[in-house]
């Protein structure tokens, strides 16, 4: 079973992420720019869609897996939900082939507030996204 690959964090950072949002005429276009974003997410095989991988705290699935080489991590997620496919990609795209180190050093919650997403989305969705943020730092702490 080979882990799959995508873009974010690579070809598409969250630098990218935040000019784009930057450019957004208002939440409407955030919210589009999120949902196309999460198109650019590859399904995760079902073979990596077990209970032991799911995130608690998520109203939606979300499942999150990673693999470590040489230091550096690399994460595979997905949901049942559209937008929360989206969300998925902001977070990957700042933490996915980052060491431990830095992905205990970037300002995640600085990098939301840039993004001026988290004020629109339901209380359940941002306790979502957040729990997905913590279960990315425990396993780089784990590491």
């Amino acid at each position: 079973m080979s882990f799959p690959s995508h873009p974010f964090g690579h070809d598409i950072t969250s630098e990218m992420i935040v000019a784009q949002m930057a450019a957004a005429n208002g939440w409407e276009d955030r919210y589009r720019t999120v949902i196309q974003l999460g198109k650019q997410l590859p399904a995760l095989p079902d073979t990596f869609k077990l209970d032991t991988l799911k995130v608690s705290g998520c109203e939606s699935q979300v499942w999150l897996t990673h693999q470590q080489a040489d230091g550096v991590f690399h994460f595979a997620a997905d949901s049942d939900a559209r937008i929360v496919r989206g969300l998925i990609t902001l977070v990957l795209a700042a933490y996915d082939g980052k060491t431990a180190e830095q992905i205990r050093a970037f300002d995640i919650d600085g990098y939301f507030d840039s993004l001026g997403l988290l004020a629109h989305l339901s209380p359940s969705r941002g306790n979502g996204l957040k729990a997905i943020v913590e279960q990315i730092k425990a396993l780089a702490e784990a590491h």
